[in-house]
């Protein structure tokens, strides 16, 4: 994203955080509303203010490309002598400038001007970002993730399950860990109560005080600890390196950040959802089998409130759906049942309730939540940042290279009413 489209989205960002603000001073507005329409505020803010500093680090970046490049024309650029002087500059795709840069460890200033052009011109910043670990060694370690490899990346990670999916739970994209406040308040036990006679005061008891939790979503992260990468696989033109590193990488965060947001204990890490789920679903029968008329107690366990969000439906694993397929309603009607767009659906009266097929769901057994139903949009994700690739070439890794990636996030059930677990017995 180069500095003008990152001030461009900083600008929609700032205007629709100021529609929020507005929303939020509204009268009518609920504090329930309100406590969400602040959040999502704090994260606007939040991408916004580092959309401008990462504008900012982008031209000052461009500056000293520019002096780079304009430097003594007898330098050689790079491994292979581009830019030797009287031969004409050579076209470099990004894929080239991609194998260079891994050829390269890392050390963009080792890179060809044209390579170091062709990544800048695919949207990458080219400029190792060093952390604390490799402070004093550009050559130890950089940043990088060009855009072919991240969509890979993406992919991979979507095809092992779908916490990490932006379409199925809510998302909040942050460019910063900081700590994000999530308070709630449920309040669908009280109501309003009888006046007195004619005259008479408001009562002021107390039992009509609200009452507000919070939530927090925090910073963990998921890595696929070191891998190494041959010299020869890394610039070999049969092999694409980009498709490699998204199989790879990608496979490890998405079986790692998927089995986080589902069973994560919240201690220390995400808190997945069968661990937020509300325990008060259904507890069943059996520890080795489902009933049908337990999934549809499961189904009006969860307020009605819940079932009309879109994003309403249950999730268990392959092996429970393998039970499921067996059973029939009341009037010996499959409870499984392919709807028209070719998903799935569970049966449930004249309502046809989607599920999710997540593998990190335990089977059905002694003590296990084996299936989960509600509305899905009330977990909330955080993912911080993008998929970062790390590149490495030391004493252990040569002649290769190790090749090692990780993600941010956090994971929490934002309202325990919502989403509900079936139990099974001891």
């Amino acid at each position: 994203m180069t500095p003008k489209e990152m001030l461009a989205k900083r600008a929609n960002l700032i205007t629709e955080a100021r529609g929020l603000r507005t929303e939020i001073e509204a009268d009518g507005t609920t504090e329930a509303r309100a406590a969400e329409l602040e959040t999502r505020f704090d994260a606007m803010i939040a991408e916004a203010e580092g959309l401008a500093a990462r504008a900012r680090k982008e031209e000052q970046l461009a500056g000293l490309e520019a002096s780079l490049d304009a430097g003594d024309p007898r330098r050689p650029n790079g491994p292979e002598g581009r830019g030797q002087p009287g031969s004409q500059p050579e076209a470099v795709t990004y894929r080239e400038a991609f194998h260079e840069y891994l050829a390269c460890a890392g050390d963009v200033h080792s890179m060809s001007q044209e390579a170091r052009r062709a990544l800048r011109h695919g949207g990458v910043d080219v400029m190792p970002e060093e952390r604390a670990q490799t402070v004093g060694a550009a050559s130890a370690g950089g940043h990088l993730v060009p855009d072919e490899a991240n969509t890979e990346i993406v992919r991979a990670m979507l095809a092992w399950g779908p916490m990490f999916d932006d379409g199925f739970a809510r998302v909040f994209k942050t460019t910063g860990g900081a700590t994000i406040p999530l308070p709630g308040v449920d309040d669908t036990g009280k109501m309003a109560a009888d006046s007195g006679a004619e005259g008479s005061a408001f009562a002021d008891t107390g039992t009509k005080d609200v009452g507000f939790t919070k939530n927090t979503l925090d910073d963990y992260m998921a890595d696929t600890e070191w891998l190494k990468v041959s010299i020869q696989l890394a610039t070999s033109g049969m092999v694409g390196m980009e498709a490699l590193l998204g199989d790879l990488l990608g496979e490890r965060l998405g079986r790692k950040a998927n089995r986080a947001l589902t069973l994560g204990t919240g201690v220390g890490q995400a808190q997945g959802i069968v661990t937020g789920a509300t325990a008060s679903g259904v507890t069943v029968a059996s520890n080795a089998a489902i009933a049908a008329d337990e999934l549809i107690k499961l189904y009006h366990s969860v307020n009605s409130a819940y079932r009309k969000s879109p994003k309403f439906g249950f999730m268990f694993n392959d092996n429970t759906l393998s039970a499921i397929h067996t059973l029939k309603d009341g009037q010996g009607n499959y409870l499984v049942d392919e709807a028209p767009d070719g998903a799935g659906r569970l049966k449930i009266g004249g309502v046809r309730a989607k599920y999710t097929i997540n593998d990190d769901m335990p089977d059905i057994g002694a003590s296990a939540r084996s299936v989960v139903a509600g509305d899905m949009g009330k977990y909330y994700v955080r993912k911080i940042g993008g998929t970062n690739i790390l590149v490495a070439r030391d004493s252990k890794f040569l002649p290769g290279f190790g090749i090692s990636g990780y993600v941010r996030f956090d994971g929490v059930v934002a309202d325990p009413l919502a989403i509900k677990a079936l139990v099974h017995p001891v």
